[in-house]
């Protein structure tokens, strides 16, 4: 019976994915070991920092591609409505992500002058390229997402991950700098599109066509400004440790920060990019939804939770061995960094049980608030240094989060959420 049971949750879609993901992610980690170890035993503190600076101001400039919600108002629109939205989609993609190539390259010199610079110019703008292949692939990719076959996600992740990572190993021990980050960024990016445009038949429009635009909209506007924010909380702390404590300092941080957040980081994101579609798939059907997003919920914490509290436990053992010396003052900061991630297992999970059901707009006012709140915080603990940064990033998410993700649950699963449910399967 045991036996049995275990067998039918192993056999389960959601599962499925999760191992092609978190396969992918395996993969991505092997092999960005062998990446951050070379480049921490490459890059000076100087050097970290730029490249802080270069991932931030992608960060910025990929939300405004409105990637996110285009995809996943494809993965959660009715199915008469798929065509439609794709079409619509692709042109929008053109329009958006050659506007952000253009805005990334011309804002390129005064982030320079900001941080005074110079050698920030020509790594922003090169990088910038990436955003003119994006049209080229979104589509295809929440098409596969919403057919619930992320295995083509995974081999996307893992092919690019072995080319990223192998040739940043060999530019860096070339000592080429910066360059060992933007050229592999740029160069493996056409994978994406091969891969997508041989595993599914959508083709994009020959007419330029802007069908049910507002629908596409209207959905992704919310969820581009909560993207904002996130993009803002996740990127504030780089921002204002590298304006007022210096580059150096943001090398030590940003460290910290990337081989703290990283891992943990990656393996929620394999399970949240198999909860949404996995969750939309049953969302008319109240008690399914239900089951559906909490056992989920289960699983991402039952194997999430023990990895970050190991890593914690082993980082200063792992920290000077694999990455040297030079980085024991980084290992506080990363310890509490990584226990910050708790949280956010579930501030992700219920901020996309809200999608789901076509709220996103409450998702939009918890992101507002929280960033308030996390953005005083930091500029408070700036004054102290990066440590006091770090403590003020694990309290602020560990309070907020937990609040806000209590209420969330609520508010969706109460009875008049269940009448909702039942009113919406019956149109």
């Amino acid at each position: 019976m045991l036996i049995h049971k275990l067998k039918q949750r192993l056999s389960s879609q959601f599962i499925r994915n999760v191992g092609w993901l978190g396969g992918a992610e395996l993969v991505n980690r092997i092999f960005r070991l062998g990446t951050t170890v070379t480049l921490a035993r490459m890059f000076s503190q100087q050097d970290y920092g730029i490249m802080a600076v270069v991932y931030t101001v992608l960060d910025f400039a990929t939300v405004f591609t409105l990637r996110g919600g285009i995809g996943a108002k494809i993965v959660q629109a009715a199915q008469e409505d798929v065509k439609a939205i794709c079409d619509t989609s692709y042109w929008l993609n053109w329009i958006l992500c050659s506007s952000i190539f253009i805005i990334q390259c011309l804002c390129a010199f005064p982030v320079a002058q900001f941080y005074g610079n110079s050698q920030l110019i020509w790594p922003l703008c090169t990088s910038a390229l990436v955003y003119l292949m994006m049209p080229l692939y979104i589509v295809h990719n929440a098409l596969i997402e919403r057919e619930n076959r992320l295995k083509v996600t995974a081999i996307a992740n893992a092919t690019q991950s072995i080319l990223g990572n192998i040739m940043t190993v060999i530019l860096a021990l070339l000592g080429m700098g910066i360059w060992a980050i933007v050229l592999p960024m740029v160069l493996t990016t056409p994978v994406w599109i091969v891969i997508n445009w041989m595993n599914h038949a959508w083709r994009p429009p020959k007419s330029f066509k802007l069908d049910k635009w507002q629908d596409v909209t209207n959905f992704g506007k919310n969820l581009l400004l909560v993207a904002i924010l996130n993009k803002l909380r996740g990127n504030l702390d780089y921002l204002l440790i590298g304006k007022f404590l210096g580059v150096e300092a943001l090398g030590l941080y940003y460290f910290a920060f990337n081989a703290g957040l990283g891992i943990s980081m990656n393996v929620i994101n394999t399970f949240m990019s198999a909860l949404f579609p996995h969750i939309c798939a049953v969302r008319d059907d109240y008690q399914l939804f239900k089951h559906r997003y909490f056992s989920s919920l289960k699983k991402v914490s039952l194997i999430v939770i023990p990895i970050i509290l190991l890593q914690s436990f082993l980082s200063p053992f792992y920290v000077p061995i694999i990455f040297g010396q030079k980085w024991i003052s980084a290992i506080p900061i990363l310890i509490l960094i990584c226990l910050s991630v708790i949280p956010r297992i579930f501030g992700w999970a219920s901020s996309l049980l809200l999608n789901a059901i076509d709220k996103t707009d409450i998702s939009l006012y918890i992101n507002t608030a929280f960033t308030i709140v996390f953005s005083i915080a930091i500029l408070i603990a700036v004054n102290w240094g990066i440590f006091w940064v770090a403590i003020a990033v694990l309290v602020s998410n560990l309070v907020v989060l937990n609040g806000f993700t209590i209420w969330i649950h609520r508010y969706v699963f109460n009875q008049n959420s269940h009448k909702f449910f039942l009113a919406k399967s019956n149109l």
